[in-house]
Order: structure tokens, then C-alpha cells, then sequence
């Protein structure tokens, strides 16, 4: 968790070196930076689309902004946080003019489970996936930025150009919507572990558990 959110003094002070680079038209830095953000992205992105073509399309979309904004850079905010703000605008516009994404990941049927229980991480992460494309586009949004990148909802109030307690209010119709949907996508016989996966979904710092 928080990886794209925490990289330390000294990888924050590369990529703010780059993107000045970038700035000033060195394409060897775009190509660094990308190197640096592509992996983590990806995989961020395709928990919410689970479609790797348009996945990649966020993401080079991203940063062909990158690339022509960098000179406005300013400093005012992480670059992580400056970047996933490009990559939250390009995503939200991208999703929701897909149909062919709302047809295959908000109207299909998912796909039956392998057991009644999650037998190991990838199927719990799968139970978790699933759950989460039920829910509308920014809380969706809100809740990875939250607790799958570690970031805090001042950061993602910045990311997604909106105010603070927007967020915290997404977030928290987000966390009562995986509680209930978690167990409906469960047999019978393994509503107690979905139930314990939804007790993952953690309150916010100073909200009762």
C-alpha cells in the first residue's frame, strides 16, 4: 500500500528533478519518470477497469500531459499527487465514456467463484475487485486512492479537485455499500469471511470503527 503515495526524500527529489527536466523537453526523463510510475499504475488501474487496453490508454494519456504541462510544475504538491491527479481526470473521462467497460464491468454477471471461502490472497483481492466495480465511478476511485495508494483525504481531495469532506463522504458511503455487497457475493457457508474481509475496509482516522 502507498506505493505511488511514499518514495522517500530522495526518490521525491528525483522526480521533481525530472519533471523540471521534462519541462525543458528531455524526453530521456519522460521516459524515466513513465518507467518509474507504469507498474504501479497499471495495477491500480486495473483494479478498477480490469481491462488492460484501457489501462494503457490512461496511463499514456497521463503523461502526454506530463509531457506538456511539466513546466506549470510548481512544487505546491507531491509529484505522485500532481501525477494521479492527471491519471484521476483522464481515468474518470475514459471510464465513463466506455460503454463497452460499463457493459462488461457494472450490467455483466461475475464470474462464479472458485470455493465458497477465499482460499488465498488473490481470490480474497478478487472477492474485493468485484465488489468494488459495483460502486459508483468516484467512490470507486476515492477508495483505491485511499486504501489501496495510502493516501490521505486531503491529499485525494487534491487529486480529485473537490473538498475534503466530499471525500471523506465517498469514502464513507463506499465502506457501507462493501459491507453489504461483500457477503451477497458469497455462498452462505462463507458470509464470515466475506465479513472479515469487509472489516478491512477501515474508518477513517478519528471516525468509531
Amino acid at each position: 500500500m502507498a506505493e505511488l503515495n511514499v518514495r522517500g526524500t530522495a526518490g521525491t527529489a528525483r522526480e521533481v528533478e525530472l519533471i523540471a527536466r521534462i519541462g525543458a523537453g528531455d524526453r530521456r526523463a519522460l521516459e524515466e519518470l513513465y518507467n518509474l510510475y507504469h507498474r504501479r499504475m497499471a495495477r491500480f488501474l486495473m483494479r478498477l477497469t480490469r481491462r488492460y487496453d484501457l489501462a494503457e490508454e490512461v496511463i499514456n494519456d497521463t503523461f502526454w500531459v506530463v509531457w506538456r504541462k511539466a513546466r506549470s510544475f510548481r512544487g505546491d504538491s507531491q509529484p505522485s499527487t500532481w501525477i494521479l491527479g492527471i491519471a484521476y481526470r483522464k481515468a474518470r473521462n475514459a471510464f465513463r465514456s466506455s460503454a463497452r467497460f460499463a457493459q462488461k464491468n457494472l450490467a455483466a454477471e461475475p464470474a462464479p467463484l472458485t470455493s465458497e471461502a477465499p482460499a488465498d490472497t488473490e481470490e480474497l483481492r478478487d472477492w474485493l475487485g468485484r465488489a468494488l466495480a459495483q460502486l459508483p465511478l468516484e467512490q470507486r476511485l476515492a477508495t483505491q486512492l485511499c486504501y489501496e495508494l495510502g493516501y490521505s483525504c486531503e491529499e485525494i481531495a487534491a487529486i480529485m479537485n473537490c473538498p475534503v469532506n466530499t471525500v471523506k463522504t465517498r469514502l464513507f458511503h463506499a465502506r457501507a455499500k462493501l459491507q453489504r455487497l461483500l457477503p451477497q457475493l458469497a455462498r452462505p457457508a462463507s458470509v464470515s469471511a466475506t465479513a472479515s474481509a469487509a472489516e478491512r475496509v477501515a474508518p477513517l482516522p478519528g471516525e468509531s470503527p
